[in-house]
């Protein structure tokens, strides 16, 4: 699995605690920034990461800057982008079995590096579940669809 990960300078510590983490999972990380905590603009980060989501140079995407909030907006105005702001293990796990997430947004100003850490191994080892969710899913591509034209 190749996942890609990017945070503002707020989400910079937690972004380097968990590439450390997935490498010890033998998960290969690609690091989209950003590389200091000098402050910065989330979007220039999460903008990259998501369309390389999008483009499948990734298989999954991380983001980490304050709230979660700003990148989960943003990650989001990207077509085939499923962004989940996910702020504990029964989240982490639901955004990917009835969301089919493909990005996971996270808020350091709200949790610890182990949470953190636990989170994401759950995310990334959590199956989609089809069914009634499937249906849910293509009806929202179908409003990208509309909504792109």
């Amino acid at each position: 699995m190749r996942v890609g990960i990017a945070s503002d300078h707020r989400g910079f510590k937690l972004k380097n605690v968990l590439i450390d983490f997935l490498k010890t999972k033998n998960v290969s990380v690609v690091d989209y920034g950003t590389y200091s905590n000098e402050p910065c603009d989330y979007p220039d980060y999460v903008y990259p990461l998501a369309k390389a989501v999008r483009d499948r140079r990734v298989n999954k995407g991380i983001i980490i800057c304050y709230t979660g909030i700003g990148s989960s907006i943003c990650a989001n105005k990207v077509k085939g982008v499923r962004a989940g702001l996910v702020y504990n293990l029964k989240t982490a796990a639901l955004s990917r079995r009835h969301n089919d997430t493909n990005i996971i947004v996270l808020g350091a100003g709200f949790l610890t590096l182990f949470l953190a850490k636990k989170i994401v191994w759950r995310w990334l080892n959590t199956e989609f579940e089809g069914g009634r969710h499937l249906r849910r899913v293509r009806k929202i591509r179908l409003i990208e669809e509309e909504e792109s034209v």
